[in-house]
């Protein structure tokens, strides 16, 4: 197998890697588990406990992450029972695995490109005059989707349900493989933790980081990993799979099969 043996770093936030990570193990390879985004809980409840309550009068909500599905419905289901009336739209097949965890079905969800663009460009999302649209998000983020949808004639509310920042951890393990030879590629789900990773690993990490292949699942994240100086940038398709089969062709055709530096 192209993977075997082979170094790969895993950067998702700490309780979302697992999936992905088996799934790398599964072809042979060794995953590195380094996430570089933290995930914390928010400090005042109350606006969520608020949307609960409110819950009946919105015709849509949208969940932007598996993180603002975790922590907002562990919030909400505690208290009340979903509306049976109210649609869910998400992104990705991590959203869906969530939502189908909390018992939350028949997903509005783009099926190939897991981001607001795809998401806005489903019929669902087009007709939306008049509508009541509550968004789950963490702070900050894009506006992309919201404004959207105000555009189209909805009425937006947002409702912050986590807070992401940067983790502090020591870069010596990644370091110390990059040295020897043995950091074989890593994998960057977001700018933000891009960005994150960038500044974590330090000059030296940067150095080695730059001429590492680093596989992105988006051409935002991509284009961002450009304008850093990395010089081995890898687009592959959405997702934990994306990523896997983006893995597996580069290992098999640009490296021609060499083994893996260890």
């Amino acid at each position: 197998m192209s993977l075997t043996g082979r170094h790969v770093v895993v950067t998702r936030p700490a309780g979302q890697a697992a999936h992905f990570a088996t799934a790398l193990t599964d072809q042979g390879a060794l995953p590195v588990l380094y996430p570089v985004l933290e995930i914390r809980d928010i400090e005042d409840v109350a606006p969520v406990l608020d949307v609960a309550i409110r819950l009946d009068s919105f015709d849509l909500a949208v969940f932007v992450s598996p993180n603002a599905i975790e922590k907002a419905l562990a919030l909400i289901l505690s208290r009340r029972s979903w509306p049976v009336g109210l649609r869910v739209a998400a992104l990705g097949k991590s959203s869906e695995r969530e939502l189908a965890r909390h018992g939350l079905h028949d997903i509005i969800s783009p099926p190939l490109r897991f981001d607001s663009e795809a998401l806005l460009e489903l019929p669902e999302m087009t007709d939306v005059q008049g509508r009541r649209v509550i968004i789950f998000r963490g702070d900050g983020g894009r506006e992309l989707l919201g404004e959207t949808l105000q555009a189209r004639g909805a009425t937006i509310e947002y409702v912050t349900c986590y807070r992401r920042a940067k983790p502090q951890l020591d870069p010596a393990p990644l370091l110390k493989l990059w040295e020897e030879g043995h950091l074989d590629a890593v994998t960057l789900t977001s700018s933000e933790g891009l960005r994150n990773f960038f500044d974590m690993v330090g000059h030296l990490g940067q150095a080695w980081l730059k001429k590492t292949p680093a596989f992105v699942p988006h051409a935002r994240i991509a284009e961002q990993a450009h304008a850093l100086g990395l010089g081995k940038v890898i687009p592959t398709d959405p997702g934990d799979d994306g990523l896997l089969a983006g893995l597996m062709q580069y290992f098999t055709t640009h490296e021609n099969g060499n083994a893996p530096s260890n």
